[in-house]
């Protein structure tokens, strides 16, 4: 199995911490071994056609050549293109998510589907995990979306009877951050005499991370909610694109101004790792996409960016300019996670990669083949949970997700961050 680096796993009075300073080429050329069992699974991507489907496709097509994908969605023409870049065992299926009838035949006999096909913001109903029960399918949305997550957990009944395994919130954010903040948890309470106190998540991508207008849909509609935070216990409201603080990434990114945004991880962290204050920020290059981000909150009232149809207009008017900026600022994408406990124990997690649309088909990818190696019991489940995520799978999980990365780190006291390390070392930091 490659190494992350510098790993810290406790079992009983053992202890080993978990740390990866940097990726290095030869690192990433190592993989770990995919279970027998899921070689020659079926995959149903929906929304596969688009910029994370299509990288999750590609990402699974290369971990494990012998899956057979299945790349559904509306456009054939897009679909015949991807299915052209992934080999053999790939085909497209023209799938509407709204045809509940189509849907399911095409789950019928599938192994597991991958819900990519967003924006989940402003969705009434939970129709793709609806027909992964009636055909007893396995399911992985990357939802982003703290009102679908919550109706998506309202399904635990129905999946338990169904014998189904569901991670909703799965991906690049939320989804690792989640599994780097409950691996962050767990350590504390193992290593740390003190109380939780507060955890925070920290995103930065470069434009629109190469991502394309599904993020820039995300990010508007996302401005017209009130960013719900929690502080010793206490649920509060706060402005969404508020509270700016100036974060450092680390080697490779170095400080970003971040801004509070309505992310499902705040809620499930709370509540399942039972932290007491907690709160996601996110910002962008270049400065002055923040600024207009500023400005529409401002200028647009709530009801219009509430409104879909409204915002895929402005998506329309926006993408092409979005794009030509995107051409020169990159896509590169880092996420930070903090912890801080009572008596002074802080540690951070740091994910970074140059290519946002590559990496959360990677993240992506991985969090699909840990259900499939059943790492994940029947039910609904948050990545944090133990039930979505066994904790002796987070490893692989974790590793599998940072391939490529420029800076991967888990459980580092915060002083230890450098913008500019004057020199790297794979020792063990406490």
């Amino acid at each position: 199995m490659a190494s992350l680096g510098m790993y810290s796993w406790t079992t009983g009075i053992k202890k080993r911490v978990f740390v990866k300073v940097a990726n290095l080429a030869k690192e990433n050329e190592k993989r770990v071994e995919i279970a027998e069992k899921v070689k020659n699974s079926k995959v149903v991507i929906l929304g596969g056609t688009g910029r994370v489907g299509g990288s999750t496709a590609i990402a699974l097509s290369k971990l494990c050549p012998d899956l057979n994908i299945v790349i559904a969605g509306r456009n054939r023409e897009k679909g015949a293109s991807m299915v052209s870049k992934l080999g053999k065992n790939a085909e497209f299926a023209e799938v509407n998510i709204d045809d509940r009838e189509a849907l399911e035949a095409n789950l019928t006999d599938a192994d597991i589907v991958v819900h990519a096909a967003g924006p989940f913001q402003q969705s009434e109903n939970c129709k793709v995990l609806e027909a992964a029960i009636g055909t007893k399918t396995a399911y992985l949305d990357i939802c982003d979306d703290t009102s679908y997550a919550t109706r998506a957990k309202s399904y635990m009944n129905k999946a338990l009877e169904a014998n189904i395994p569901a991670i909703t919130t799965g991906g690049i954010y939320p989804g690792v951050s989640n599994v780097m903040a409950a691996e962050l948890v767990r350590t504390a309470k193992l290593e740390s005499e003190g109380e939780l106190e507060r955890l925070r998540f920290y995103y930065y991508t470069a434009g629109t991370g190469g991502a394309g207008p599904t993020i820039l849909a995300t990010s508007f509609l996302l401005l017209g909610e009130d960013v719900i935070a929690y502080n010793k216990g206490e649920k509060i409201k706060l402005t969404p694109y508020s509270g700016m603080l100036s974060i450092d990434f680390g080697m490779g990114i170095g400080k970003k101004d971040v801004y509070l945004l309505n992310l499902p991880e705040v809620k499930s962290v709370h509540e399942v790792l039972g932290v007491p204050t907690v709160s996601a920020r996110f910002g962008t290059d270049p400065f002055f996409w923040n600024w207009g981000m500023i400005a529409m909150r401002n200028l647009l009232p709530q009801e219009f960016l509430r409104d879909r149809s409204k915002v895929q207009q402005l998506v329309q008017l926006f993408d092409p300019v979005v794009r030509a900026v995107d051409g020169t600022a990159g896509e590169a994408v880092s996420m930070r996670v903090d912890l801080e406990c009572s008596d002074g124990h802080n540690r951070i997690g740091i994910f970074s990669h140059k290519r946002l649309s590559r990496s959360v088909g990677i993240s992506t990818a991985a969090f699909v083949l840990a259900i499939l190696e059943g790492s994940t019991k029947p039910g609904v489940w948050f990545p944090e949970e133990p039930e979505g995520i066994a904790v002796e799978a987070r490893e692989v999980l974790l590793q599998r997700a940072s391939e490529g990365t420029i800076n991967f780190i888990l459980n580092k006291a915060p002083w230890m961050v450098e913008t500019n390390p004057k020199e790297l070392g794979f020792g063990i930091y406490s």
